[in-house]
């Protein structure tokens, strides 16, 4: 895994990033209350890389035996790593609803689809996020204490047999990701069926005209589906997991990697960070402005280099 993430890091960082600036400008498309979505998408994407990859996996490489191997900092790693992934996938949440608002409930749409509404919405699934995972940051205990200070972390030994902790895991796990699963599915059926009875209504009235209305809703239906649809693929594998550790004696981080189970959630935990960067390649392929904005951006800086040469 390793490897892989030196590979595709620097694709991964690069492709969020190039999606905070260009959907920022506002001059690829969305509306504002869109844009606002996907940019927050995107930057807790960016989070997710910088703290799980940069601060646990490249720092495991480049920075060994560094102060980042201090319990305290390790289990802040830890801590921070989940409340910007759950932050991440509500967000996807929130986006999949404030589309089946806005396109199913047109008398709602005008109040709640601004981009008034999706700061205070970002905002307050950003504070949920944080406030579900600071017991994660109880979780873990000294892995090592050499001259008095406190190494690495693992995680505690009653961990999986306290009540209070099982509760908390069961909790997390029905939160995320299969409550995620579920209110994504149902927004994207209401959406999608909507979408389908009104397109059937506008092309009996217009036949054999074009209809700019119909195309505007067959790219949302795209773009909400393959970014829905994705997630809910690359989640499916640590989701699996998740439920074993619930119903079995699994246990999360072992070091075994002989054994079948640790190489499922490693494998897991790879897709999973998959997801972090594939709604920028979405909108390269749905968005038609989009891919002209990222032509634009290079060949900008293609110009540059060429002038200063």
């Amino acid at each position: 895994m390793n490897g892989s993430t030196n590979i595709s890091f620097p694709i991964f960082l690069t492709a969020n990033i190039l999606s905070i600036v260009i959907l920022s400008h506002g001059n690829c498309g969305p509306s504002r209350c869109i844009a606002c979505y996907l940019v927050s998408m995107a930057a807790a994407d960016l989070l997710v890389l910088i703290f799980e990859v940069i601060m646990h996996v490249l720092k495991e490489i480049y920075f060994p035996k560094s102060f980042l191997d201090y319990t305290s900092i390790c289990c802040l790693t830890f801590t921070f790593t989940f409340i910007s992934i759950d932050f991440s996938v509500w967000l996807t949440v929130a986006f999949s609803f404030d589309r089946s608002v806005s396109i199913c409930c047109q008398k709602l749409r005008v109040k709640y689809c601004t981009e008034k509404t999706a700061t205070v919405v970002i905002a307050i699934v950003c504070g949920l996020s944080a406030v579900q995972n600071m017991p994660s940051y109880f979780v873990n205990q000294p892995g090592n204490l050499i001259d008095n200070m406190a190494w690495i972390y693992v995680v505690k030994s009653d961990f999986y047999i306290l009540p209070v902790w099982k509760a908390y895991l069961c909790l997390d796990t029905i939160l995320t990701p299969f409550a995620v699963f579920f209110f994504i599915s149902v927004f994207n059926a209401l959406t999608i069926q909507h979408i389908v009875m009104s397109s059937r209504v506008r092309r009996n009235f217009r036949e054999g005209i074009k209809d700019s209305e119909f195309e505007n809703r067959r790219k949302s239906i795209i773009l909400l589906l393959s970014i829905s649809g994705s997630f809910i693929c690359l989640w499916m594998l640590i989701s699996i997991c998740h439920a074993c550790v619930q119903f079995t004696e699994n246990q999360f981080y072992q070091t075994n990697n002989n054994d079948p189970f640790t190489i499922v959630e490693h494998t897991g935990y790879m897709l999973q960070l998959l997801s972090s960067c594939t709604n920028t390649f979405i909108y390269a392929v749905a968005q038609t402005k989009f891919r002209n904005e990222v032509k634009n951006m290079i060949t900008c800086q293609y110009s540059q280099r060429i002038q200063k040469c």
